[in-house]
């Protein structure tokens, strides 16, 4: 029969995935119970040192979430309102804006941005970002992107803004928003209102510039969601700088 400490001893090494010594197999059997009970504690203490020492060294393995990256809305105005006006928000989500309505409006915006375009482009030529953003967005209207990709995009368009003269900024900012539409079709308006700043900002006469591309804009719109649109431009434009005022 194996005596209780070396029993002890010996399972504790085993725990540890270690052969126990044969000479403190030997200890135990002429040692009395005291001394037995006393190397058998430290046997447990050795075990657990082995351990620390085997933990301390091996990798720390943990499941990292990677931040997405996120841009930000350059400005001091939100865009979009609190309450959201239902008539923008589509039908699977608890609105009455149909698919059909969705894309009209995703069209509009990305025209928007893209009539801008060449004052980011100009700044910038090496620069795809905002365009690429435009054609994605143009992808979604398709049904060729998914409404994920399209929105990403987005961040992507407004990264390209940061640092850039006011012009080609708010040219950038109006792609992001316009491709922002896939998923938010109010992001429409923050198109439309960015890309009447851009054209403002490196004017010589800022107000008729300004002017000159809101009417350009609203010539654009299309009909089945024209009075929509310029509604929600007499309710929002306190909340986009005042752009679509007249």
């Amino acid at each position: 029969m194996v005596p209780r400490q070396e029993a002890l001893s010996s399972s504790v090494w085993h725990a540890a995935g270690l052969a126990a010594s044969p000479l403190e197999g030997d200890i135990l059997n002429t040692a009395g119970t005291a001394t037995g009970s006393i190397l058998s504690i430290l046997s447990v203490f050795n075990v657990f040192n082995v351990f620390n020492v085997v933990h301390a060294a091996a990798p720390v393995v943990r499941r990292t979430r990677v931040p997405e990256f996120r841009g930000r809305y350059v400005g001091s105005m939100p865009i979009l309102p609190k309450e959201r006006d239902p008539r923008l928000v589509t039908i699977r989500r608890g609105g009455t804006l149909s698919d059909e309505h969705h894309r009209l409006l995703a069209g509009w915006a990305l025209d928007c941005a893209e009539h801008v375009l060449p004052l980011f482009e100009d700044r910038q030529p090496e620069d795809g970002r905002p365009r690429h953003a435009i054609e994605v967005g143009r992808g979604w209207i398709r049904g060729e992107v998914p409404m994920r990709e399209a929105h990403h995009e987005a961040f992507i368009a407004n990264a390209a803004a940061r640092g850039m003269p006011e012009p080609a900024k708010f040219a950038a900012l109006a792609a992001g928003q316009a491709v922002a539409v896939a998923h938010v079709a109010a992001h429409d308006l923050g198109a439309a209102a960015y890309a009447i700043r851009a054209a403002g900002a490196g004017a010589v006469d800022a107000a008729a510039a300004r002017a000159a591309e809101r009417e350009w804009q609203r010539a654009l719109l299309p009909a089945a969601v024209r009075d929509l649109v310029l509604e929600d431009q007499q309710r929002r434009s306190a909340i986009c700088w005042n752009v679509f005022d007249e």
